[in-house]
């Protein structure tokens, strides 16, 4: 996809995916990235907490560049809002933007291309966090920041008891929870969940699935394509047949039931310590972590979920002290240390994931000394993934069509082909062509 595309890209869109108004490309304000040999002052949105502490550190030993962290909301909110201010010229220099919505920021000519500047980063991180900064081209529009290799949780008690096995491919995954059922009617391996798209396009990402890819000149949408249906297929299989529950998480009952044991596991990703020790309390010690099932023997991928970056915005008027700033925040390991204690966030940097605050095992798993260390080794696993310029209609469409199969035990597939459906006539409806 080359460069060219992108700003054709942006310059045919006649509406951003989050369905603010209508927007064109603009070009950029002239910018005076020679001032960056001077004082600068950047200004960086983020929602991260103690984002502040951490910037504190560099501007300690970089007076010549001010970073100052503006608080601000996640997800399609701050998108929204960065788009707004970048047509109007007046956007921060840099932004936390999560993967997914780097397509939309690129396509709204908000995010500047900053290989040049950052080229020398590329071998810190994992190949597959590394493309979702690119969008598959030569260009860079963000620096890693956090990622969520997804991996399987369960507990190693109940597993004992009941004299389970841990699943390392999905068919084991698959008898495991009707071998659950037979012997205790009243559990369930885990539950398929429709309120969070994340999780299921992280087990697509694992599949192999390509959501979003350029054909020539044009967005291709494959969130049908045969990985996906693979997942949709087994996952809508189990919850036709009752083998795994069909209720949507983080809700006072799912908390309940992973509290209680009447869930004895969980298809997360490597955050879940930090959700469990809320959700339920009385486990602590409990659970143990290991690398989520494969669809072969022998295969060796885990999806994503979740994860940020930090941009560079086409307005910033010192594009190159702004990147500066960015790499650092990522790649130096006093920044990486400062992210994890002060942010809580999980690195992308792989040198980071076994070191500093991350040397010992989380405390509700402190049962599991190596828990670092085998997410590291997971974490480098991560399957490649693929965005496109409205992720947010097909997550919501998700929600919606899925959530009604997973409660009526209804067809997947067909969920499935209505999330591609509305996909494909949102980017149609923005002004972007389509593949067939």
């Amino acid at each position: 996809m080359s460069h060219t595309f992108h700003r054709r890209l942006a310059a045919t869109a006649t509406a951003v995916a989050l369905g603010a108004s209508a927007l064109t490309a603009c070009g950029s304000p002239d910018k005076d990235d020679a001032a960056d040999s001077g004082p600068v002052s950047l200004r960086y949105w983020a929602w991260a907490p103690g984002m502040d502490k951490v910037a504190a550190l560099w501007n300690k030993e970089n007076p010549d560049i001010k970073v100052t962290v503006q608080k601000q909301a996640s997800g399609d909110d701050l998108v929204t809002k960065i788009i707004t201010v970048s047509k109007a010229h007046q956007a921060p220099d840099l932004v936390q933007a999560e993967y997914q919505a780097l397509p939309t920021l690129v396509s709204n000519d908000a995010l500047a291309d900053i290989s040049k500047e950052v080229g020398g980063a590329e071998d810190r991180f994992a190949p597959g966090i590394w493309q979702q900064t690119t969008l598959g081209t030569d260009a860079v529009y963000a620096v890693p920041q956090d990622s969520g290799p997804m991996m399987f949780y369960y507990r190693a008690d109940l597993f004992r008891q009941y004299g389970l096995t841990v699943p390392t491919t999905w068919d084991e995954f698959a008898q495991t929870a009707r071998t659950l059922k037979k012997k205790a009617p009243d559990k369930a391996l885990t539950t398929f969940s429709s309120n969070d798209a994340g999780l299921f396009a992280g087990l697509a990402q694992q599949a192999g699935a390509k959501w979003w890819t350029i054909d020539g000149e044009k967005w291709k949408v494959g969130i049908d394509d045969a990985a996906t249906r693979k997942v949709a297929d087994f996952w809508g299989g189990l919850v036709e047949e009752g083998a795994v529950d069909n209720q949507p998480m983080y809700t006072p009952a799912w908390n309940k039931a992973i509290n209680t044991g009447k869930q004895i596991a969980w298809v997360s990703a490597v955050w879940a310590p930090g959700t469990l020790t809320t959700a339920a309390p009385d486990t602590k010690g409990k659970w143990a972590m290991a690398p989520l099932p494969q669809w072969s023997k022998g295969q060796n991928a885990t999806g994503s979920w979740g994860g940020s970056s930090t941009a560079v915005t086409t307005d910033s008027r010192h594009k190159a002290a702004a990147a500066k700033f960015a790499t650092w925040l990522n790649t130096d390991p006093r920044a990486l240390a400062a992210l994890v204690k002060e942010s809580g966030v999980y690195p992308a940097a792989t040198a980071a994931q076994t070191s500093g605050a991350l040397s010992k095992a989380p405390g509700f798993f402190a049962n599991q000394p190596d828990f670092y260390t085998r997410a590291a080794e997971i974490a480098k696993t991560t399957a490649p993934a693929s965005w496109g310029p409205n992720v947010n209609v097909a997550y919501t469409t998700f929600k919606d069509a899925f959530g009604t199969a997973a409660k009526e035990k209804s067809d997947f597939g067909a969920a499935l082909r209505t999330m591609r459906d509305a996909t494909v006539a949102d980017l149609k409806k923005q002004g972007f062509e389509v593949a067939p």
